[in-house]
């Protein structure tokens, strides 16, 4: 029992299962208030023009929804980026033989569900969704390997962690080349010069309100570059001198695992759904996302963890087996927060946007549930 509001604050944020708890009750609110006589209101307060002052001459994002997913979530790959960074430099990542399991699952857990989508929107109007499957929710991924509990090894969260993590970096590559807009060249020349005033403070160990200052700035030259602005958070994080990883980490952890992704699960899935909804999810869109999520992720890092660990470049992590990996894989098609972030990018029109939206939701539901009987029937419980 809790003494007081601030403990059960305290446990509730410190509680690796909350994020995806937390996830699941705003997606729920947002499509429940969408779908009542509220749901115009409600989407019309996210897209509603924002009037600031010298807001359109300096070119700043024009709404709240555009705020939240040009500017709130270059926080979220701020927070990813540094998280990166960290295990390339002393982590999972930082050593060849400690990396190529991870990272070679994590690229045919891409891959596989790309074609998987391809299979079923080659030369349709949805052909350009086909980065939507590739994404991997890290927190929510985790907190579902939390609430499983010892049938989950150490060993296999720490492959989770990377894979989902080197799955974050393709996401965020995909989003840089094929989901960014034609170039500005004046903003990307002035970028490249922060970007190399950043990386001198870097390589003397400075670090303090300038680099903040020259990180936003970055952030606008982005914005305003055609290069998607959230990807000027991964540059930023990775121009951040190393001992200070950890403790921005630590700081920006609750903010954005508590406020930015439930802000933008609020914002992204106030889905008004059609009078032909079974129509629009009955279409090659719906279940070329579906496929990919829930076929295409577990069939693509079992494939390439296989080969690796035939090939003996790679080895299984401690105490986990074959059936572990495909549950990591399973686990892998939750795809939520980065998979609908792609579907804004992908698609121009909102319809295509709010059947890709649902398609992620349904295929990481399904995900959710799959890996609790997967992890039930086919992978013991380890004893102590």
């Amino acid at each position: 029992m809790y003494t007081s509001s601030v403990s059960f604050v305290q446990y509730f944020t410190g509680d690796s299962r909350s994020v995806g708890i937390l996830l699941l009750i705003c997606t729920a609110i947002s499509l429940v208030i969408a779908n009542t006589g509220a749901g115009l209101g409600y989407l019309h307060f996210f897209n509603a023009g924002i009037h600031l002052p010298f807001a359109e001459t300096i070119h700043l994002p024009h709404s709240f929804l555009h705020w939240i997913n040009d500017g709130l979530m270059a926080v979220f790959f701020f927070l990813a980026g540094i998280e990166i960074k960290r295990e390339l430099t002393g982590g999972e990542l930082s050593s060849f033989s400690k990396a190529i399991l991870p990272v070679g699952a994590a690229i045919g857990g891409m891959i596989i569900p790309a074609a998987f989508y391809f299979v079923f929107n080659y030369q349709t109007v949805y052909q350009s969704g086909w980065g939507i499957p590739m994404a991997t929710d890290i927190a929510f991924s985790l907190g579902i390997a939390a609430l499983l509990g010892s049938r989950v090894p150490v060993g296999l969260k720490i492959f989770l962690t990377a894979l989902a993590i080197i799955d974050d970096l393709g996401a965020i590559a995909t989003i840089a080349i094929f989901y960014s807009s034609s170039l500005q060249w004046i903003y990307l020349v002035v970028a490249v010069a922060i970007i190399v005033v950043l990386y001198l403070l870097m390589r003397n160990n400075i670090f303090n309100s300038i680099n903040f200052i020259l990180g936003i700035a970055l952030w606008y030259c982005f914005f305003n570059s055609g290069i998607h602005a959230t990807v000027a958070g991964v540059v930023f994080a990775f121009l951040i001198p190393t001992k200070k990883l950890e403790h921005i980490e630590h700081w920006l952890y609750k903010p954005v695992n508590f406020i930015i992704m439930p802000v933008f699960a609020l914002a992204n899935t106030a889905i008004i759904f059609p009078a032909d909804v079974a129509a629009g999810i009955n279409s090659t869109l719906s279940w070329g996302i579906i496929a990919g999520l829930l076929l295409g992720k577990p069939l693509g890092i079992f494939i390439s963890s296989f080969i690796l660990v035939k090939t003996k470049l790679g080895q299984l992590p401690s105490q986990t087996t074959w059936q572990h990996i495909v549950g990591a894989g399973i686990l892998a098609g939750i795809g939520f927060t980065m998979s609908i972030f792609i579907a804004t990018l992908a698609f121009g029109d909102i319809h295509s946007q709010d059947i890709s939206k649902i398609a992620v939701l349904a295929g990481s539901v399904l995900s959710i549930l799959l890996s609790f009987l997967w992890f039930k029937f086919f992978c013991k419980p380890l004893t102590q």
